[in-house]
């Protein structure tokens, strides 16, 4: 198992708050794989990706206790070197944008130029990751004056540019058309493809279950399951805790329950029509 980062025995609480948002948290997260964080509103989610980015306690303030390590090493090691280590995207990218850049193409090289990369590296990776996230019409438009959806491209965008191991990515779609969604969805499969550790917050579920290797499912600031999307999203049983399951899901507890006899549970659209399938083959 090739550990990337882990949580060891870390709880988390906001200045001026009588609660932990993130209590006894053991995480381990091992590198190129994609991991789904799901549960309801106010479960801890957004929390866990500013404790794993080193946002909480250092920007958040409160207090923290335990270890959170990137590479075996606490992150408050690294300095401001972390972030090309561990890219953030917001889940409003007007938070992302950094307002003093005027063209789109600035705003994606800000970072670089913060890090002094040269001039001549700093034009070619642009170039590169504005080809990748289908942003290159919007090269020399303002980027406070485009869409939603071109917006979180972009928020994106400069993100990659800094070739981080791991990418936190908290609710892209949130604001989002299923045009916008789907553009978002295509960079992350670009993302997966080159083998980045993505940690990826999303209320969609059907596409955790497309997208993810494992899900993360978080209950009042706790873990309560984490394991391989597969046996995680199968369990229907998590609506009882407010978390969402995919329809194939669903769709396929209730033909079990009808008495269907199937392999598994399903929880994309093609696992289902793979089981169903067999099991209608099965029932001649």
């Amino acid at each position: 198992m090739d550990v990337i980062m882990e949580c060891k025995n870390v709880n988390y609480q906001y200045p001026l708050t009588d609660t932990k948002q993130i209590e006894n948290l053991n995480l381990t997260i091992e590198r190129g794989k994609v991991y789904g964080v799901v549960g309801e509103n106010g479960s801890g989610k957004t929390t866990l990706c500013a404790v794993l980015r080193g946002f909480a306690p250092s920007f958040y303030k409160g207090e923290l206790t335990g270890e959170v390590l990137y590479d075996g090493k606490p992150l408050a090691e690294y300095g401001d070197e972390i972030a090309t280590k561990i890219g953030f995207v917001f889940q409003n990218p007007f938070t992302q944008i950094s307002g003093v850049k005027d063209t789109v193409f600035e705003e994606i090289a800000y970072g670089l130029e913060n890090f002094g990369v040269p001039v001549e590296e700093i034009e070619q990776r642009v170039i590169n990751v504005m080809k990748m996230t289908n942003v290159e019409s919007l090269a020399l438009k303002n980027p406070f004056l485009i869409s939603g959806g071109q917006m979180q491209r972009v928020a994106l965008a400069s993100v990659i540019v800094l070739e981080p191991d791991v990418m936190i990515i908290d609710e892209p779609t949130s604001q989002l058309d299923p045009d916008g969604t789907e553009s978002v969805f295509e960079i992350i499969k670009a993302m997966k493809e080159k083998k980045k550790t993505i940690i990826l917050v999303e209320h969609k579920i059907d596409l955790i279950a497309e997208y993810a290797d494992e899900v993360i499912v978080m209950k009042d600031a706790k873990v309560i399951a984490c394991g391989p999307t597969k046996e995680i999203l199968a369990k229907t049983e998590l609506m009882q805790q407010g978390v969402n399951v995919p329809q194939a899901a669903i769709l396929g507890q209730k033909l079990k329950e009808k008495g269907l006899d199937i392999e598994y549970i399903p929880v994309t659209e093609q696992d289902a029509v793979k089981v169903f399938e067999n099991a209608g083959k099965a029932g001649k």
